[in-house]
């Protein structure tokens, strides 16, 4: 580091120090050199750099003026240099100094300017070279930490070595993935999942209790995928701090993207154990192994709990909430994201009212972590094992479909609410759809050759319970024209709706296609 006191420490300089300045002045690092006879050179000299002058300037102005301009300048010292003339440093420009607090250093007649830069350039030489094998040798810890599989915890491990800093390294959706002499509440995980969102983001963030963090932006997969937080004001750090923990932030990426490429593999797995289950005798046979690569056992009583939020489609980082919510009750379960709802398979030896318990408790973990959400859940009966799992399954799943609609009432097993839906779903899907489309089909030919209404009128009608005046009203036509429709549909579908039998089964038509 280019100081006064390092250019002090080469001998060649034949350097010696007449006014100290303030304790400390002498060890306060310097931008660069600048020399100058001009007798105001402010507009020219840069705050912390050292000025070098024979004092050609004495005839023009007084030392008082010229060291009163430095100050303005901010310069960090000031190199008096001897000449024939001025075989010593002049008594009014050394009390001139005192007066000011600036450091001032007289350098030999023998000894020329450019020998000063010369070694100022030198140890901006060694400094630089210090600074890359340290950022080589950082570099290689780190790629070994990763190869070795440390993880995060790991890649701080070696930031830590070099620099005692407060870190957190936290994903896009508010999850801390490894910390060092720091740990952030929920409610901090938040802001910056918050922070992490915006457009660009802040480059300090403010986290509450006079805690401010310096955020260095992780990008793996997706644009921004986490952040590692020093927890100090970017004023607090070094240079040197912060070229390591951008380097430390440009690894953990790597980290960030293995760790979501295995996430990616174990979801895309889940969710085709659900596609097993929902397969029936198909694929029966494959369902056991499956859940063992999860740690599940297939011959074990297994429960099947599917969660949502009661508006809208799941918010990234439910799936990833409730596996959490699990590992933390020592639970063996397979979570799979599905486009509706969150599902979880997990070995279930006790009571089934236990279960209702801990479906509460996920709820409330789920709730904490989306606070402006209400996560409702839905159970299905008990399995004896791996083989019994459809029935379950769709239970559970339609619970939670009903459960949305409610308010009063977050946690339901299916036998508490029971629906048409369920004998649907226990249904071969080909089976199932093709009795869709033999009902529909020609009623929605009919509406794209004539650009007719038939199948939402009938969706209408039997919404309203087949009450032909609200049907009407909300259709904006005539009774009449009402009773023409349903004739026609009578006519295509050959099922009466003023039959219940068939306006039964036109329901369910209805019903199994919005299924599929």
């Amino acid at each position: 580091m280019l100081t006064l006191q390092t250019l002090l420490q080469d001998p060649a300089l034949e350097l010696r120090p007449l006014v100290p300045g303030p304790p400390g002045s002498l060890d306060q690092p310097a931008l660069w050199l600048h020399n100058t006879e001009l007798p105001d050179p402010s507009r020219y000299v840069r705050a912390g750099e050292i000025v070098l002058t024979n004092g050609l300037w004495l005839h023009e102005t007084t030392a008082e003026s010229f060291v009163g301009h430095l100050l303005t300048a901010g310069a960090a010292g000031l190199i008096f240099g001897l000449r024939k003339e001025t075989p010593r440093t002049p008594d009014d420009l050394i009390s001139a100094c005192e007066r000011a607090g600036l450091p001032l250093v007289e350098i030999s007649i023998k000894v020329p300017f450019s020998a000063v830069t010369e070694a100022a350039a030198d140890i901006y030489t060694e400094q630089r070279q210090d600074a890359l094998v340290g950022l080589v040798r950082r570099g290689n810890a780190l790629a070994s930490a990763i190869s070795h599989g440390a993880g995060a915890t790991g890649v701080l491990s070696v930031l830590r070595r070099e620099h005692r800093l407060p870190l957190v390294v936290v994903d896009r959706m508010g999850r801390s993935l490894a910390a060092a002499d720091a740990e952030l509440t929920p409610e901090q995980l938040r802001t910056v999942a918050g922070a992490l969102a915006r457009r660009p983001p802040p480059l300090e963030l403010d986290l509450g209790d006079g805690t401010t963090a310096t955020i260095f932006l992780v990008s793996a997969v997706s644009d921004i995928d986490a952040a590692l937080l020093c927890l100090r004001p970017v004023a607090g750090l070094s240079r040197a701090e912060q070229d390591a923990l951008e380097q430390t932030a440009r690894f953990l990426s790597l980290e960030v993207a293995k760790q979501q490429a295995v996430h990616a593999i174990e979801q895309r797995y889940a969710s085709e154990l659900l596609d097993m289950i929902l397969s029936g005798a198909q694929r029966a046979a494959e369902v056991p192994d499956r859940l063992r690569s999860f740690g599940v056992d297939p011959s074990a009583p297994l429960a099947v709990c599917a969660l949502a939020f009661a508006a809208g489609e799941p918010l990234p980082g439910i799936a990833d909430t409730v596996t959490d919510f699990f590992l933390g009750h020592g639970i063996a379960a397979v979570v799979a994201a599905g486009s509706q709802d969150v599902v979880a398979v997990l070995p279930w030896r006790r009571a089934a009212a236990e279960l209702a318990v801990l479906a509460a408790e996920l709820c409330d973990a789920v709730r904490r972590r989306f606070p402006d959400q209400r996560p409702v859940a839905g159970l299905g009966e008990l399995a004896s094992s791996a083989a019994e799992l459809r029935r379950p399954l769709v239970q559970a799943r339609e619970a939670c479909r009903l459960l949305r609609r409610r308010s009063d009432q977050s946690v339901a097993a299916f036998a508490e609410l029971g629906t048409h839906r369920l004998l649907l779903g226990l249904q071969d899907q080909e089976t199932l759809g093709g009795f869709a489309d033999t009902v529909l089909t020609p009623l929605r030919e009919y509406d794209r050759k004539h650009a007719g209404e038939l199948e939402r009128t009938l969706r209408v009608f039997l919404a309203n319970d087949g009450q032909f005046g609200t049907t009407a009203t909300q259709l904006y036509v005539h009774v009449n024209t009402l009773r023409n429709r349903l004739t026609k549909i009578a006519e295509l579908s050959g099922r009466d709706v003023t039959r219940t039998e068939d306006r039964v089964e036109l329901f369910l038509a209805l019903e199994a296609d919005a299924m599929r």
